[in-house]
């Protein structure tokens, strides 16, 4: 009978490696679709919670705007190359308008203000602050939207903002000190920012090839900080840029606006709404891990706990709220 027990306990564990190895990166290849779609996801919720602590490495040897410019121009150019050798055509004149709005909402305000809030607060507390927005459309629903708002997206609110408060509590003479105050004060704006390039790409959806758009946005985006930090002397000479800030630049560019699109992009297109969105929850509990790994930042009870409740808030949100913006992550990394 032991004897019994013990080769079913084998044969359990056997089998549980052998679908942990569905994702093992050397035999990836050889497996289908949807294991392949699995591991891009992975990839998607590893690269894009790292970007946070990337961020945080580059600001700290240069102008934080200036570090995004270059992002975001080297990012929006690989997008925007790749679909002109693949002679996709232009906006439409109309189409334009919202691409130039958008740029401004999605990457100028938010990716630009996220990148230099992380010079000020930790990137853990960033990457949570970031992954509240879809409850600031539940606060926009509540004050311009005609219709009832049901009570779960309500009840979500209530949890997530809860969180947020528990995560402050130890936070709270942290806002005596200026730089703190205005490193939460550009992180919700952002955050802002991005509910609002949310509600404007859902009414603005067009047959316009999104990632096309979004390589577009960033270029514009891009071009517009790079002239605005020279025009202001924010800038610093290129020559004069550590590598510390080049590799995490770098590291931005290929990992965090290249492949993890990529990756994304595979993932949404072969497995369920709801299975890819689990990145948008798992994003900022890399960056709180790696942030106290790497950086030693603050890992205590009360941010463990509130963030948690926090992104339950959230995944009641999204819940309520299925269908998500065409073409458009939930949240990304920064």
């Amino acid at each position: 009978m032991a004897i019994f027990d013990i080769n079913k306990t084998l044969t359990q564990t056997g089998d549980s490696f052998k679908q942990l190895s569905v994702l093992n990166p050397l035999t990836i290849h050889k497996k289908g679709r949807r294991a392949k779609a699995l591991f891009a996801l992975s990839l998607v919720c590893f690269f894009w919670g790292t970007t946070w602590l990337a961020s945080k490495q580059g600001v700290k040897y240069m102008p934080a705007l200036q570090l995004a410019g270059i992002r975001q121009f080297l990012g929006g150019s690989c997008y925007v190359v790749y679909f002109l050798i693949k002679k996709l055509p232009l906006p439409k004149r109309k189409e334009w308008i919202a691409i130039l709005v958008l740029s401004g909402l999605n990457f100028l305000l938010s990716n630009g203000l996220t990148t230099w809030s992380v010079k000020y607060i930790s990137a853990g507390l960033a990457a949570i602050i970031a992954a509240i927005f879809p409850l600031w459309l539940v606060v926009i629903s509540l004050f311009g939207s005609q219709s009832t708002i049901s009570w779960k997206p309500v009840t979500g609110l209530i949890i997530g903002f809860a969180g947020v408060c528990i995560i402050f509590y130890e936070h709270l003479h942290d806002f005596f000190n200026k730089d703190f105050r205005f490193g939460i004060i550009l992180s919700v704006i952002a955050t802002w920012s991005w509910a609002f390039g949310t509600l404007y790409t859902k009414k603005q959806a067009a047959s316009f090839n999104p990632y096309f758009s979004l390589g577009l946005q960033m270029l514009i985006s891009g071009l517009f900080l790079l002239l605005f930090t020279n025009l202001t002397g924010q800038a610093v000479a290129y020559s004069a840029i550590p590598w510390q800030s080049l590799a995490a630049i770098g590291y931005l560019v290929v990992f965090g606006s290249v492949i993890s699109f990529i990756a994304y992009l595979y993932a949404l297109q072969n497995l369920s709404a709801e299975q890819t969105s689990l990145y948008a929850y798992i994003n900022p509990i890399v960056a709180v891990l790696l942030g106290w790994l790497i950086f030693s930042e603050k890992l205590t009870v009360f941010i463990a706990v509130g963030g948690l409740v926090t992104l339950f808030g959230v995944y009641l949100v999204n819940k309520a709220y299925k269908t998500p913006s065409p073409g458009m992550p939930e949240t990304e990394g920064v």
